[in-house]
């Protein structure tokens, strides 16, 4: 199918019926979870299911931590379900992330909660391809997504089924919430990956009068961030109304040279039919631009420092730099070091460029007073150019000597660099629907999802000048961050077609008032076909053609989802939760993910039969108690991890040589874990009633099951850790909230990380602290009666990494070696300190 004509039909398709409902209310009768918003520790005692299925809590007013004002919603909310209860559901609201500097993941933010971990190598975490989610012991392929019910596939940088991230479905500002499901259940999620738990991204709701809101952001590294924002107002006696927003994010990159950019449209429109019924529209635009920055090695680390990048320098003379060292011509500083692998200690450039249309219309309907119908038919469409520049040198001392040859014989190619271009693209279609009835004491729902997803994953190699001998390139360098055209050749290239198919059934009754008891499962029916392979020889050597002309169907009729909820005495809650879940086969292009179809054919005819769908049990306890001084959980759990597919080579063989490349099942994994939380508000009167100290801990201690084995090669890896995620982290937050002034300092330690599956190479563990200030002036006629119309203006300061500590932030987005990790080059340095303001102002 011609993509540019693919994409105009989801363009239009999107344009005209797409959608994202108002979830703030509604997720509340499909979820259970409490509509206060943000806040702290919900004071729930005994809850009751109210007849339009939302679960109800006797909440207090906001207090202190960490509120702007006192008559603030809460911004963090930790309740259990009562219409659904699938473990401990926390909900994070908009005035937390307002705090973050403008522009800032959400993700973020959540990281602030016990047993998340989020990691990027930018400040904003906005970088899709160092953006790193952990949630107990789960990385984020792992953990379901969704914005407002539409699915968003996984969280993986060259996404399959979905966009890389959420930054690129909703702008953060328009984000009214998450709530977050720490355990594996959620049936009614639709996911085909959340074996780890699910991410409900809640957008917010157009307005019921005319505004609007403008930001301006701006901060070290030249960063500026615009965020402008129109509500229409209700605009007739039926209620229509919508928002229009319009993103812009600049900033350069910290180390090296190059710039981060990203622009985005979001529309919103609701259509109230009656009282209690909408039908809601959304569509999302993004177009976005970034330079990726360099990978590096704990050696790479120690020899050449904390800002060690990329030769491109905006100029020609980072290109001649990289020709040079293509040819074995390193610049000093790196021929005087003693790196093992001078050739990939640097390359010229990489990129990534996505754009980005999807949307959904929702009709969300009251057939009676007793039945709800909602149901969700969406679309995405998505091209991508993701690029490094390529090292091929003509002396034999480059990358490899061989394809150069190659190149030069057939297509007289005499450059000694060129461009890989890997350009992925998507084409999704699918609906959900559901059915919510109230009965007696039973809240019962059953629901499906179907979804069909086109994705072309291929590779190419593009022209770049030849430096001649006086020293003048042979024509322009290749803007990385442009649109690449007429490739030289491919290297690979792969079609999928996937059906996805979901159907569940879950049912919670409430015997008493303070008590649920909740039993649903999932049916899962998956198909993926591969086609169109094609693997280039000279590139990768003689290792026959990559997976093609196969199909796999996962089918999986039950996966259970057990829980209990109960309050009892006052403000004391127990839950428990038990699940089952599985994991669909990943799709990707050849060795850049741990799916079964992205190896040679050969490799895949060999393992096929003993790779099989991960899955896992997860079992959680959790005991609450809140109370006006303090609020305090605990929250346990075990989780048995079952078929983890692991790609590995063979230790020896080179890059290119993939001959003894494999995705394989190397086992299981066996996490036990606990969070502990403790939030005081001491004083409840006087000056200091807006002083609060929370305080967090969370042990992990996740293992491999079995011992590695591959060809002959065994590994000790039974009994060691899982790489990239520590197994101590805490956290903890001081703030002090009075009248329309907030300030707080958030303080985090991360303990150290495997960085290999044997467990002979530690990163070390870190402290990180952040400062952050808001002052609300509130509506400015009370200093100007001709500026009433500026309904509030805030002014905010935010100072990240406080101490300007260097750290490890992303690893293993290269994969992790079996063993002695000092020369992987697979990790990412955090940025150092940072200084960001903004000025808001709501009409």
């Amino acid at each position: 199918m011609n993509k540019r004509r693919s994409l105009w039909n989801v363009l239009l398709l999107t344009t005209v019926i797409a959608g994202v409902t108002n979830e703030t209310a509604r997720a509340a009768s499909a979820s259970g979870t409490s509509t206060a918003g943000s806040g702290k520790v919900a004071r729930s005692g005994a809850a009751h299911v109210s007849a339009s299925g939302a679960s109800v809590h006797r909440t207090s007013t906001a207090r202190a931590t960490p509120l702007v004002s006192r008559h603030d919603p809460e911004q963090l909310s930790v309740h259990a379900s009562h219409l659904k209860p699938h473990g401990a559901v926390v909900s994070m609201g908009q005035a937390m992330f307002q705090q973050q500097a403008p522009g800032t993941n959400p993700m973020k933010a959540l990281a602030t909660m016990p047993g998340i971990m989020f990691n990027s190598d930018d400040p904003q975490g906005t970088n899709t391809w160092s953006q790193q989610l952990y949630m107990h012991g789960f990385q984020q392929q792992e953990i379901g997504m969704t914005l407002d019910g539409m699915p968003l596939g996984e969280m993986t940088y060259r996404n399959y089924n979905g966009p890389s991230s959420p930054t690129t479905a909703i702008s953060s500002e328009n984000v009214d919430r998450i709530d977050v499901s720490q355990s594996a259940g959620a049936e009614d999620v639709a996911s085909t990956n959340n074996l780890g738990g699910s991410l409900a991204y809640v957008s917010s709701t157009p307005k019921d009068k005319m505004g609007g809101k403008v930001t301006g952001g701006f901060g070290s590294y030249n960063n500026y961030h615009t965020f402008v924002r129109f509500d229409s107002g209700k605009l007739n006696s039926s209620g229509t109304k919508f928002f229009a927003s319009y993103m812009r994010q600049d900033a350069e990159v910290w180390r090296g040279f190059g710039e981060q950019f990203s622009q985005q449209v979001n529309v919103k429109l609701v259509q109230p039919i009656g009282n209690d019924s909408n039908i809601t529209a959304f569509f999302d635009w993004d177009d976005l631009h970034q330079y990726t920055p360099q990978d590096e090695s704990p050696q790479m680390q120690q020899e050449l420092g904390y800002y060690n990048s990329n030769y491109y320098n905006g100029g020609t003379s980072g290109y001649i730099t990289a020709t040079n060292a293509a040819n074995g011509h390193y610049p000093g500083y790196l021929a005087k070091s003693g790196i093992s692998d001078k050739g990939d200690a640097a390359y010229y450039d990489g990129g990534t460029n996505v754009s980005d249309v999807m949307g959904y219309i929702k009709a969300d309907l009251a057939l009676t007073n007793n039945v709800r119908w909602i149901t969700t038919a969406y679309g995405q469409g998505e091209s991508s150019q993701t690029t490094w520049g390529l090292p091929i040198g003509n002396n034999g001392a480059g990358y490899d000597p061989s394809y150069y040859t190659h190149l030069n014989q057939t297509y007289g190619y005499t450059s000694a660099m060129g461009e890989i271009v890997k350009e992925p693209s998507i084409e999704r279609f699918g609906i959900t629907s559901k059915v919510q009835y109230n009965v007696a004491h039973n809240h019962i729902t059953g629901g499906v999802w179907y979804e069909n997803n086109a994705y072309s994953s291929s590779m190419s190699m593009y022209a770049q000048p030849t430096v001649l001998a006086n020293g003048q390139l042979s024509g322009p360098v290749t803007n990385t961050l442009s649109h690449f055209t007429n490739p030289v050749e491919g290297l690979f290239g792969q079609n999928y077609n996937t059906n996805t198919f979901t159907a569940f059934v879950m049912d919670t009754y409430n015997p008493l008032p303070n008590l649920a008891l909740h039993f649903g499962f999932k049916a899962l029916l998956n198909t993926t076909r591969v086609g169109d392979g094609y693997l280039n020889q000279y590139y990768y050597g003689n290792i026959g053609n990559i997976t093609s002309g196969v199909s796999q169907t996962i089918a999986r009729p039950f996966l259970p989802h057990v829980a209990v909820d109960w309050h009892f005495l006052h403000n004391h809650e127990l839950f428990f939760d038990i699940s089952e879940n599985v994991h669909t086969y990943a799709e990707s292009g050849y060795k850049l993910s741990n799916s079964p179809f992205a190896v040679s054919q050969a490799s895949y005819n060999t393992n096929i039969n003993s790779d099989h769908p991960e899955y896992d049990w997860t079992f959680a306890i959790g005991y609450r108690f809140t109370h006006r001084l303090l609020d305090a959980s605990v929250y346990a759990y075990r989780t048995n991890f079952h078929n983890r597919l692991q790609s590995v080579s063979v230790a020896g063989q080179s890059v290119q040589n993939a001959s003894g490349y494999a995705v394989l099942n190397t086992g299981s994994v066996t996490m036990n874990g606990v969070d502990a939380a403790l939030t005081l508000h001491p004083f409840t009167r006087g000056i200091m009633r807006g002083f609060s100290l929370s305080n967090s801990v969370s042990y992990n201690h996740a293992v491999y099951d079995n011992n590695f084995n591959y060809s002959g090669t065994g590994a000790s890896t039974a009994g060691k850790r899982v790489v990239n995620y520590p197994r101590f982290m805490y956290k903890g937050r001081l703030s002090y909230a009075y009248k329309r002034a907030l300030f707080y300092m958030d303080g985090s330690y991360t303990g150290a990380r495997s960085y290999d599956y044997t467990g002979d190479y530690n990163i070390p563990g870190y402290w990180m602290a952040d400062l952050g200030m808001q002052y609300r002036m509130g509506n400015m006629a009370r200093y100007n009666k001709h500026m009433g119309f500026m309904q509030d203006v805030t002014f905010s300061f935010n100072i990240q990494n406080l101490a300007n500590q260097h750290w490890i932030a992303t690893m293993g987005e290269n994969g992790n070696a079996m063993t002695g990790g000092y020369t992987n080059q697979s990790m990412l340095f955090g940025a150092p300190r940072m200084f960001f303001g903004s000025v808001s102002v709501d009409f």
